[in-house]
């Protein structure tokens, strides 16, 4: 081989090296973002998923009068008028 073919080659050799992997954007980094997209993507969907069962959620609360109901029973302890609320609390000497 002839010293230019050689030096051509080499040249070639080290301009692919630098496109896969050098360079600011090289098709490493370019696989990592296309790797970080995808799980981007993924999450985003799984995120719309929680927000639509959310935004059913609040219109059936908004709605259902039942569901109101039980959430002002259990989660604020309210009662109708004329029933009794008895809160049991837990004795503090079990287990002494």
């Amino acid at each position: 081989m002839r010293k230019t073919t050689l030096a051509a080659l080499i040249v070639l050799a080290a301009a692919a090296v630098f496109a896969f992997g050098g360079g600011e954007y090289g098709t490493l980094d370019w696989l990592e973002l296309r790797r970080q997209e995808r799980s981007e993507a993924e999450t985003i969907a799984r995120l719309e998923v929680e927000v639509d069962s959310l935004a059913r959620y609040v219109k059936r609360v908004k709605t259902d009068r039942r569901l109101q109901e039980r959430i002002a029973r259990e989660d604020f302890g309210m009662i109708r008028k004329g029933e009794f609320l008895y809160r049991i609390q837990p004795d503090s000497l079990d287990g002494q």
